[in-house]
C-alpha cells in the first residue's frame, strides 16, 4: 500500500499553490522535514515562499488553526516567530486530501548555544513567548505529559513487537524504571503549571538574523505546539556536563525571568522530559517506518544496535534523574 505522500508530486504541489491564489514560477526546492514536506517555491511576482504540507491524520483542522492562531498572536504582540499567510481570507487549505499553509521565507543560521549573550537573547523572547502563552488554553492540541511521551509510547512500541527478542525484557524492564524515574520527578515537582509551548525548541527551530532591526532569534515551525510546562521549551538549549549547563541555564534565565515569572519547581523536570523524549522519538519513528522517507533517512533504526544504545540511554537517565535538580 503506498504513502499518502506519495501522491504529493511537484505538479500537485504547484496546483494546490495556484488554487490558493499563488503564481508559481515553477521552481520548487524540498527543504529538510520528515514529519511534513516543506517547500521553497518561487513566485512570478515576489520573493520566494515556504509551503507546509500536513502529513495527513496528524492534526485535526482545528488543532492546525490552533497553531496558527497562537504564531499570529505571537506576531502581534512582535515576537519574532513566522506565522502563515492569510490567503483569500484564510491560513489552512486544503487540496486533494492534503491541507497545507504557506510562509514568507525566513532566512537564518543556528545560533550560537555556547555564547551568553545568545542564550540571554534567546530566554528574552522565550519568556514573551511564555508571557502570552499562558493567557489561555489550547483547546484541540494535547498536552505533554508522562501519558503522551511515556506510556503510550512505550505501548506502542511493546504490543507492535519493535523490540528485538533477545533485548525485549532489558528494554522493557528499564523503561519501565526510566518511566517510574519520571513519575517521582513529577512528585518532587508538584503542581506545576501547563501553558502554551512552542513544544520543540531546539536549536533547528531556531533562526539567527544579523542587523540593526531585525537580528537575534527566530522561532519558527509551531507544528509541535502544545500544553506542558515552561522548562519544556528551556532544556533543549542546554548541553555538556552539569556545571555548563547550570551557567547556561542562568544565561537563559537571566533573559526570560524580564518577562516571565519561573517556577524552580520546574527544574526537577529538566532529565524526566529529557527521559520522555527519547521514549518518544522511538515511537516516532515506529510509527512513521511505513513512510518511505524514513527507512531511507534512518536505516539503522529498529536494528539490535539502536535498541542497546537506548538501552544504556534509558539507564543513564534512570540515574541522571535520581540526582539533584540544577541549582540557578
Amino acid at each position: 500500500m503506498s504513502h499518502p505522500f506519495s501522491t504529493l508530486t511537484p505538479d500537485l504541489v504547484l496546483d494546490a499553490l495556484e488554487s490558493a491564489g499563488l503564481s508559481c514560477d515553477g521552481r520548487l526546492l524540498a527543504l529538510n522535514s520528515f514529519e511534513n514536506r516543506v517547500y521553497q517555491v518561487g513566485q512570478e511576482d515576489g520573493a520566494p515562499l515556504v509551503a507546509k504540507f500536513y502529513r495527513p491524520q496528524r492534526w485535526s483542522a482545528a488543532a492546525i488553526l490552533e497553531e496558527h492562531a497562537f504564531t499570529r498572536e505571537l506576531a502581534d504582540h512582535e515576537i519574532p516567530v513566522v506565522p502563515p499567510l492569510a490567503l483569500q481570507g484564510r491560513t489552512l487549505h486544503a487540496f486533494a486530501g492534503f491541507g497545507f499553509a504557506v510562509y514568507p521565507r525566513q532566512s537564518g543560521r543556528p545560533p550560537e548555544l555556547d555564547d551568553a549573550g545568545t542564550l540571554e537573547w534567546m530566554g528574552r523572547f522565550l519568556g514573551r513567548i511564555h508571557a502570552v502563552g499562558a493567557t489561555r488554553t489550547f483547546a484541540h492540541r494535547p498536552a505533554l505529559d508522562l501519558d503522551t511521551f511515556g506510556v503510550e509510547p512505550r505501548a506502542y512500541l511493546l504490543e507492535n513487537d519493535w523490540i528485538p527478542p533477545e533485548l525485549l525484557s532489558v528494554w522493557e524492564s528499564v523503561s519501565a524504571q526510566a518511566l517510574e524515574g519520571v513519575r517521582h520527578c513529577y512528585d518532587r515537582a508538584g503542581a506545576v503549571a501547563a501553558l502554551r509551548l512552542h513544544g520543540d525548541c531546539h536549536m533547528g527551530n531556531v533562526l539567527w538574523t544579523e542587523g540593526p532591526e531585525d537580528g537575534g532569534p527566530h522561532f519558527v515551525d509551531f507544528d509541535d505546539c502544545r500544553m506542558g510546562p515552561a522548562v519544556q521549551d528551556l532544556w533543549m538549549l542546554l548541553s555538556g556536563e552539569r556545571e555548563a549547563m547550570t551557567r547556561q541555564l542562568g544565561d537563559v534565565l537571566a533573559g526570560y525571568e524580564d518577562f516571565c515569572e519561573f517556577d524552580r519547581r520546574e527544574l526537577h523536570l529538566i532529565e524526566a522530559l529529557r527521559t520522555l523524549r527519547l521514549l518518544h522519538y522511538s515511537a516516532w519513528l515506529a510509527r512513521r517506518w511505513d513512510d518511505p522517507a524514513f527507512p531511507a533517512a534512518f536505516p539503522w533504526f529498529g536494528t539490535p544496535h539502536y535498541w542497546q544504545d537506548r538501552i544504556l540511554e534509558l539507564r543513564e537517565q534512570v540515574a541522571l534523574m535520581q540526582e539533584p535538580p540544577l541549582q540557578v
